[in-house]
């Protein structure tokens, strides 16, 4: 892909709310102190980030912790976009994907689920 699909910053964020509103809600429920952002671009050329401690590794010391943080970097996403409809699909899988890195799910085991 060649890409650059031009989105304001508003539009993006309205992409990245819409991908957030179908995850499942028996899902959704179970996000715990994760903060979801929208970033222009990631220097390593990232899609998203994923910053934290995944649901899995909290223990009864988890308390009094900074909330996860999840990063949607916008212009590189656009970047490799040919076409909005790309944009939207790579944004849904961007947030999918980095929504299960705060679940404990790691990338080998993304990629075997077909979220890689």
């Amino acid at each position: 892909m060649t890409g650059v699909v031009e989105l304001t910053r508003r539009d993006f964020e309205e992409l990245v709310a819409d991908a957030l509103d179908r995850i499942p809600p028996e899902l959704a429920r179970l996000m715990d102190n994760v903060v979801i952002t929208v970033e222009e671009e990631s220097e390593e050329g990232l899609l998203g980030l994923y910053e934290g401690i995944p649901l899995t590794e909290r223990g009864d010391a988890y308390f009094g912790v900074l909330p996860d943080r999840i990063f949607i970097y916008r212009n590189n996403i656009c970047g490799i976009c040919d076409t909005p409809e790309q944009v939207v699909e790579e944004v849904r899988v961007t947030v999918i994907h980095e929504i299960a890195h705060h679940f404990g799910i790691d990338d080998d085991r993304l990629t075997e689920l077909g979220w890689g």
